[in-house]
């Protein structure tokens, strides 16, 4: 089984990014964590602050894995090109969000991704990407 992350903008920054909504772990020591809980899993990481290579990354793992986990980031609620990405790719995705969307500024509320997902977990911190995991493993 072969599952890709694919993280946005700001997301590198997660362990010292607003850590009262985001934590104090980075994604790479959660990464690690994730691999070693899940050793039958083979995982790809990506993150970008761009939004082209977002897309040049949903197009070249699209068609080969079985699951990509995704968190647009703040492109979530502005890039209509990245859900046309999703909608274009065979490989089901999950949106994750690390805070709850819904709860904070009315502009989150708004995805372009949500609609070409599979599915969405928001306000689940690190834990969302764990879940995901497990929907494909179990699918």
């Amino acid at each position: 089984m072969k599952i890709a992350i694919i993280n946005g903008p700001n997301l590198n920054l997660l362990g010292t990014r607003e850590p009262g909504i985001y934590g104090s772990q980075t994604f790479e020591q959660f990464f690690s964590a994730l691999k070693n809980k899940y050793p039958g899993i083979s995982f790809s990481y990506f993150q970008s602050n761009i939004e082209g290579e977002l897309i040049n990354e949903l197009q070249r793992v699209g068609f080969d894995y079985d699951g990509i986990i995704m968190n647009p980031g703040g492109y979530t609620h502005t890039s209509v090109a990245i859900g046309d990405a999703i909608a274009s790719i065979k490989t089901p995705v999950i949106e994750v969000h690390i805070s709850n969307v819904h709860a904070r500024e009315d502009f989150r509320k708004i995805s372009h991704v949500s609609a070409k997902s599979r599915g969405t977990i928001a306000g689940l911190g690190l834990k969302g990407y764990e879940l995901a995991v497990e929907f494909f493993y179990e699918a």
